[in-house]
């Protein structure tokens, strides 16, 4: 067995940390489709489809930026 507080060799954080990144993907990927399904829907032709891609997918660069900065800067 591994040491107290340990889930496979793996600690508590890594194991959050994990599971926050995996978690967080695939919800921006379902918001992703959601996009996309509402873009169909409603018939919003190319410009409005880019608008709502723009507009409603412009929250997740936040994200997705934090990770990479996170990466170069080895935090």
């Amino acid at each position: 067995m591994g040491a107290p507080g340990t889930l496979f060799g793996y600690t508590e954080g890594q194991v959050a940390d994990f599971g926050l990144s995996v978690g967080i993907a695939a919800f921006i990927l379902y918001m992703l489709f959601i996009i996309g399904n509402l873009a169909y829907r409603s018939r919003a032709g190319r410009l409005g489809t880019f608008a709502l891609f723009f507009v409603l997918a412009f929250g997740m660069v936040g994200f997705v930026g934090k990770v990479v900065i996170q990466h170069l800067w080895g935090i």
